[in-house]
């Protein structure tokens, strides 16, 4: 199982730079992390990094799916078919999610953790076992939601007791954001953060535009690269790194709520995003119904999500782009076929 979606670039000239990086790792939100700051100020810069890895940490912990945290109250007292009250942050946090769930046609939906437990995804390591064809056929029935709940203030009902969040797909995008936030509080105008192959890029490296690397679903190494302006974030869902394989078939994370099984079409979906204070959460939360709408759909939904610089990989592994985006790629030898989709 590959570890990370993009690969950052280039991190050999670090010796050879003029001006000190430094750079720390971690693994939270079930990934690799990854902050390089360009600081003249060394103690400046690791002061910045260790305070988004503190926000980074505290939002894993309050918003675990499936560990004890203020998620998982809130989805206990779903369950129970109680009011619960929540803090102002996860608030905001539902109604975001439930606005861009609608847009994209709730594709995307962080409502779905049943769903998700069902298939074992809800865990660190998981077993290649496939849930049982009648667990999906219930699930389905009841049919939940994000918009199955109701905000008043701080206080989350809501109308399905099914209903169970998770904000796998949405947590990461929202972390860029904070991390950008941060580290341009703390005066650091040049950086790079990588949570599990979605990138936010601050600045340039020493007036150099940041390069990263779009992940081949297939095979080590990147499909092609790309240079990020001051602000932009790109993301990836692929069904590369979290899946198991039986009987030769490969089952990804990526579930379709209309069906309750894996998408198969595709493997990978790339987005970039233009930069703007939410461009990291977009990064996120716009690639996920891109990659379960498939070959009919994906161009009309990446349109509704007012994303227009989209790669898309199929299962066949033939590869389709935007204009947009495809005239920003770089390719480390001959460029594959890539179709130009209108």
């Amino acid at each position: 199982m590959r570890t990370l979606l993009i690969a950052v670039l280039c991190l050999a000239l670090a010796a050879c730079s003029r001006t000190p990086l430094q750079e720390q790792q971690a693994y939270v939100f079930g990934t690799r992390v990854e902050v390089i700051v360009v600081s003249a100020e060394a103690e400046q810069g690791r002061k910045a990094i260790a305070a988004v890895l503190r926000e980074f940490d505290r939002l894993h912990r309050a918003y675990h799916a499936w560990q004890e945290s203020e998620l998982t109250a809130l989805n206990d007292a779903i369950a129970a078919g109680k009011p619960h009250t929540v803090t102002p942050e996860l608030a905001d946090f539902i109604r975001e999610a439930q606005a861009f769930s609608q847009q994209g046609d709730h594709l995307f939906d962080p409502g779905i953790g049943e769903l998700i437990k069902l298939w074992g995804f809800q865990a660190d390591e998981f077993a290649a076992k496939l849930p049982d064809p009648a667990a999906i056929k219930a699930w389905l029935a009841t049919h939940p939601s994000v918009a199955d709940l109701k905000i008043d203030g701080t206080t989350v009902t809501s109308r399905n007791r099914h209903v169970r969040l998770d904000f796998g797909g949405y947590l990461k995008g929202v972390a860029l954001d904070r991390a950008a936030a941060i580290l341009r509080q703390d005066g650091i105008q040049n950086a790079l953060i990588n949570i599990g192959g979605n990138i936010l890029a601050l600045g340039s490296k020493e007036g150099k535009k940041w390069r990263v690397g779009i992940q081949h679903p297939r095979q080590p190494g990147p499909l092609a690269t790309v240079t990020l302006d001051d602000g932009e974030a790109i993301g990836t869902s692929g069904d590369y790194q979290r899946f198991f394989e039986l009987d030769g078939q490969r089952y990804a994370h990526l579930l379709d709520p209309r069906t309750g099984y894996p998408a198969d079409h595709t493997e990978a979906v790339t987005v970039l995003i233009p930069a703007g204070p939410k461009a990291g959460t977009l990064s996120d939360a716009t690639s996920k119904p891109i990659f379960i709408a498939g070959a009919d759909g994906w161009r009309d939904m990446a349109r509704k999500m007012d994303v227009g610089q989209v790669l898309r990989v199929n299962r066949d592994g033939k590869i389709f782009a935007t204009e947009a985006l495809r005239q920003r790629l770089d390719f480390i030898g001959q460029a594959p076929e890539i179709t130009i989709a209108p």
